[in-house]
């Protein structure tokens, strides 16, 4: 366990100077006395990336034998809650493009690209009774090779929120215990196919943002949420689901490196991990005990999540004390394997928020993860910015 956290450390101190440094690099821009980002400034080994998710980038969505996933759905039947109404059907058109998409990578110089797989592509209808799309399997045997091809290390992510459709309606995704095996067996498909060449794992995409966009506000697929909730949707409970998806999640996740470590590490050599979302959360007005319990919480609540279990074997005690009997509890057995089931842990943080103690506290009668955490999180204060606003959203 030392080694391994020990190493995720190393990758988290990476992560910050990356951070530090592009900070530097805006203050250059605005006061002119910086130098810019090069590669010097960076610790020797230090590995420059970029990143996508199958469909946001892929397109092809009813081409090469792929199955339908909830993005399809979701993009399709509610319209109104995409931004521009967009969809994926044809994204990018990576599928296609990809040796292009390849070339421009090393052409801007970069050591490696983290892709995820679209597991409907390999699993048409989710699980192996369905059979193994022989096209899915060419087409990120091809991207894969071409990648090595130009010098480009290929980093996979297993899941990016896009479930197989089949496993939805059979048995609702991920708020079935019966995804643990599907999704499993897919990994295992992608192990038996690819790891012989691709050296870096990562089971799932912020499996948060997942949880919370998807089944406490239903702004994002499978848009399942309370009625009064943001998405107004149709079907869900904000108070629960999130919870049991999550649950079920890191459950797959742990028994995927189990299998991993068992039967593939051996002989590919690779390392598998998690990826995880982080934001931070500062006093707004003064440094009391309140407001700092209050950013702990908006921390344990939202990384605690899922870092906990990894590393303690369950989750923060304030989630337990707060959420009570609506979060899933782990058997003696889960808790052993989830805990310390990485070699590594990738982080992705996007901005930070002010984090005060929610007043009045939430309704009785309207239970969210969204006020669970009893936190409001703000982006101003006094009417101004916690800083500049550099996007307008993130995937």
């Amino acid at each position: 366990m030392a080694v391994r956290v020990a190493a995720m450390l190393s990758r988290l101190l990476l992560q910050l100077l990356l951070l530090a440094a592009a900070s530097e690099a805006l203050n250059g821009t605005r006061h002119h006395h910086h130098h810019p980002i090069s590669r010097r400034r960076f610790p020797e080994g230090f590995i420059f990336g970029t990143a996508s998710s199958a469909y946001q980038y892929e397109g092809a969505v009813k081409e090469g034998g792929r199955g339908p996933s909830i993005w399809d759905t979701y993009s399709h039947q509610h319209k109104e809650k995409i931004i521009d109404g967009s969809n994926g059907d044809v994204a990018v058109d990576s599928y296609h493009r990809y040796k292009e998409d390849v070339r421009v990578m090393k052409h801007m110089g970069m050591d490696a690209y983290r892709f995820s797989i679209s597991w409907s592509r390999i699993l048409p209808n989710g699980s192996l009774k369905g059979g193994v799309n022989k096209e899915g399997i060419r087409y990120y045997n091809n991207l894969t090779d071409e990648l090595l091809l130009k010098g480009v290390q290929p980093f996979v992510t297993l899941f990016h929120w896009d479930t197989p459709q089949a496993l939805e309606d059979k048995y609702g995704g991920f708020l079935s215990p019966n995804i643990i095996n599907d999704y499993k067996d897919y990994a295992e498909v992608c192990f038996k196919e690819f790891g012989d060449r691709v050296k870096h794992w990562i089971t799932f995409n912020e499996p948060w943002t997942f949880c919370t966009s998807g089944y406490a506000s239903g702004v994002a697929a499978p848009g399942r949420c309370s009625s009064w909730e943001l998405g107004r949707c149709s079907v869900g409970d904000s108070g629960k689901e999130p919870y049991i998806v999550a649950h079920h999640q890191l459950l797959a996740h742990a028994e995927t490196v189990r299998l991993y470590k068992e039967k593939y590490q051996a002989t590919q050599n690779g390392s598998i991990g998690i990826t995880l979302i982080a934001h931070w959360f500062v006093d707004p007005y003064s440094r009391s005990k309140s407001y700092y319990n209050a950013s702990r919480r908006a921390t344990d609540f939202m990384l605690g999540w899922f870092m906990d279990p990894l590393t303690k074997g369950d989750y923060p005690p304030i989630m337990r004390a707060l959420v009570e009997n609506r979060l899933p509890n782990f058997t003696k057995n889960q808790s052993e394997l989830v805990k310390g089931a990485f070699d590594f842990i990738g982080l992705n943080y996007y901005t930070t928020n002010y984090a005060y103690n929610l007043l009045p506290p939430p309704s009785p009668d309207k239970v969210t993860y969204n006020t669970d955490a009893r936190v409001n999180l703000t982006g101003f204060r006094n009417g101004v910015p916690i800083g500049p606003q550099v996007t307008t959203g993130h995937g």
